[in-house]
């Protein structure tokens, strides 16, 4: 689908929404795919925020919540996304080309930022899927490595094509020019529960075990230095916290920072 001029003014842009241009789009399975779109100049948002976007292809165009991908200092939108088929934005959105038109509301929100957690020493950053999103966001944050000594991205696939986006993602920070030598205090803990890899299993299980701190060469979480932020599907968001709150996290929120923090909206 290219969204040509024609069907842009067959369905103008509605209130409160800008219509930003694709600039790059990259499919990694017949799953997953990455896009970037051009960042509105009034546009403002914290790192690990999500957004509402649609397409301009009918007269009531469907939302879904995005978890905005790259830092807030960058001069373009990233987005990943899952392609579901049937999906009333992932069937049309799949299939975007450089040039055509995204929608997206101008008011940015979510739980995954910095400010909802109190100071800790270490960060653990738990993902399945494309739940990984918003930690591509806040992994190329200064403010991220400013905060906590040490970062940890816990990303948990089916496959190993699932895991390209993070690793290509965290391989390109390690010379980024703004935190490449803070990136330094960053470590990406894969897993897979489909497929033989180094290191398999659900990161609950992991965490349950002790293996993840063992593999990592850490001490178990502990409420007096560590900080957790959580994105996934619902049954992840639902056992990591779980996890967390028998380590003795508790959640927090915008208005009320805490130790861990879950995000809530979901695509499709």
């Amino acid at each position: 689908m290219s969204l040509d001029s024609t069907t842009k003014a067959e369905f103008p842009v509605p209130a409160g929404v800008f219509a930003e241009t694709v600039t790059e789009v990259k499919h990694y399975t017949d799953r997953l795919f990455k896009f970037r779109i051009t960042r509105p100049a009034s546009f403002r948002f914290r790192s690990g925020e999500f957004v509402m976007i649609g397409l301009p292809n009918a007269e009531k165009p469907v939302f879904r919540a995005y978890s905005i991908a790259s830092p807030n200092w960058d001069e373009e939108i990233e987005f990943y996304s899952i392609k579901v088929p049937g999906g009333p934005l992932t069937e049309h959105l799949q299939k975007i080309r450089e040039g055509d038109t995204i929608l997206m509301r101008k008011k940015p929100t979510g739980t995954l930022v910095n400010d909802a957690l109190l100071p800790g020493k270490r960060l653990w950053m738990f993902s399945t899927g494309t739940g990984i999103a918003p930690f591509a966001s806040l992994i190329r944050d200064p403010e991220t490595y400013e905060k906590f000594d040490e970062v940890i991205l816990t990303h948990t696939c089916r496959e190993q094509g699932e895991l390209d986006y993070g690793k290509e993602l965290v391989a390109a920070l390690r010379s980024d020019p703004l935190v490449g030598e803070m990136a330094q205090n960053l470590r990406h803990y894969c897993t897979l529960t489909r497929e033989d890899y180094p290191f398999t299993g659900r990161i609950t299980d992991l965490m349950a075990s002790g293996k993840v701190f063992d593999d990592l060469g850490l001490s178990p979480i502990s409420p007096e230095t560590d900080r957790g932020m959580i994105c996934g599907s619902m049954a992840m968001l639902q056992d990591t916290k779980a996890a967390l709150e028998g380590f003795g996290l508790e959640e927090g929120a915008n208005n009320k920072p805490a130790t861990f923090v879950v995000e809530r909206a979901f695509v499709d």
